[in-house]
């Protein structure tokens, strides 16, 4: 699902809907785009069952054509009502009995164009792509950024099969990194491999094969080796282009593991595991531990006056990275099609390393 198409509609209940069908197990020839309010019943079975798992159910019975990945995208967009109510949390826990309802806003007739964009590619099949992503490049279109991104470049390579996998505007992507983070990102090529990725993301490696580790340069020693950041994580509520640690009700919950790689005078290399996938969570997590990640203007321009302890050329590299020093260094999980355990890595990108010797330097 889109993110104009999320912007566009608005929040609905299922009041006037039609009355709720049982659920079609029936296999069909194909998947059919949503048409009109969709209502579900929850039965005995489903009592208990998360609000997103239900609906990816659900849709996948009735041959639906949205992932579960979508269907969460609709719930947090306010548009999926339980008895009459907006959810927007897709693991609210359903009662037998319970209606729910949505509607999804109508699709794009707009495609994105292809561009040829260098593309570092780690790993490719017919299934999906794994790529190492550069500072600077945006995943998918979005206001102000509706060309030059990942996606453009990916709908060049991998032809025009890519743009009908999981929506217009983010065909194949199941997560994603903010412009100004480098690293690994995997994509899907198929609807198949992409419902098996959306589940294994939505899991975020607590019960499957899903790791993902990323380096980051924070500011400040630690009197510990390693530790766990468990805190939610909601929107600023004065800054709404912002995330923040927030409280039970008003964020999701968030978790991130830390552990101390290198301690380089007043900053350290930490490796960071994430157990949830929050936007912006590490930066969050460590800014709200004290530690906020070098080159971060959102979340650590409290420390910019840190710099002057870093000495001239920690300060000219810091100066020439000019963004957060975060780097998706290890990606793996088990391949959705064939089963094989998958793992990469990826060395920082040379303006991060420069900085981390720079910094070794004038820790000695």
């Amino acid at each position: 699902m889109n993110t104009k198409a999320r912007q566009r509609a608005s929040s609905r209940s299922d009041e006037g809907a039609p009355e709720a069908a049982p659920i079609d197990p029936t296999p069909r020839a194909s998947l059919v785009a949503p048409e009109g309010p969709q209502v579900f019943a929850v039965g005995a079975s489903g009592a208990g069952e998360r609000l997103d798992r239900f609906l990816g159910q659900a849709a996948a019975e009735r041959r639906i054509a949205l992932s579960r990945t979508q269907l969460k995208v609709l719930i947090e967009a306010g548009e999926v009502s339980v008895d009459g109510r907006v959810a927007r949390d897709p693991s609210v826990r359903l009662a037998a009995g319970a209606r729910i309802a949505f509607e999804a806003p109508a699709p794009e007739d707009s495609t994105v164009a292809g561009e040829d964009i260098a593309l570092a590619v780690v790993y490719e099949d017919e299934h999906l792509i794994v790529i190492d992503k550069p500072a600077g490049l945006v995943v998918h279109p979005a206001p102000g950024h509706s060309a030059g991104t990942l996606v453009n470049a990916l709908i060049r390579h991998c032809g025009a099969s890519l743009s009908g996998v999981g929506g217009v505007k983010r065909p194949g992507i199941v997560h994603r990194l903010d412009k100004d983070t480098s690293g690994l990102l995997v994509v899907a090529k198929t609807d198949s491999a992409h419902r098996g990725l959306a589940e294994l993301f939505a899991d975020h490696g607590r019960a499957g094969s899903l790791k993902r580790e990323y380096l980051a340069l924070v500011w400040g020693g630690f009197d510990v080796t390693a530790g766990k950041v468990d805190a939610p994580i909601g929107r600023d509520p004065r800054h709404r282009e912002r995330m923040a640690v927030a409280s039970e009700e008003r964020g999701r919950n968030a978790a991130t593991h830390w552990r101390v790689d290198e301690r380089l005078g007043p900053a350290s290399l930490v490796a960071c595991e994430l157990e949830t996938g929050r936007t912006h969570q590490i930066r969050v997590h460590m800014a709200s531990i004290g530690h906020p990640l070098l080159g971060d203007s959102v979340y650590g321009s409290g420390f910019q006056t840190k710099a002057a302890l870093i000495g001239d050329k920690a300060r000219s590299a810091l100066a020439a990275l000019g963004r957060q020093a975060l780097h998706a260094h290890v990606l793996g999980f088990e391949h959705p099609a064939i089963g094989e355990a998958l793992r990469f890595e990826s060395r920082p990108p040379k303006d991060f390393s420069r900085l981390v010797k720079a910094l070794r330097t004038g820790a000695k």
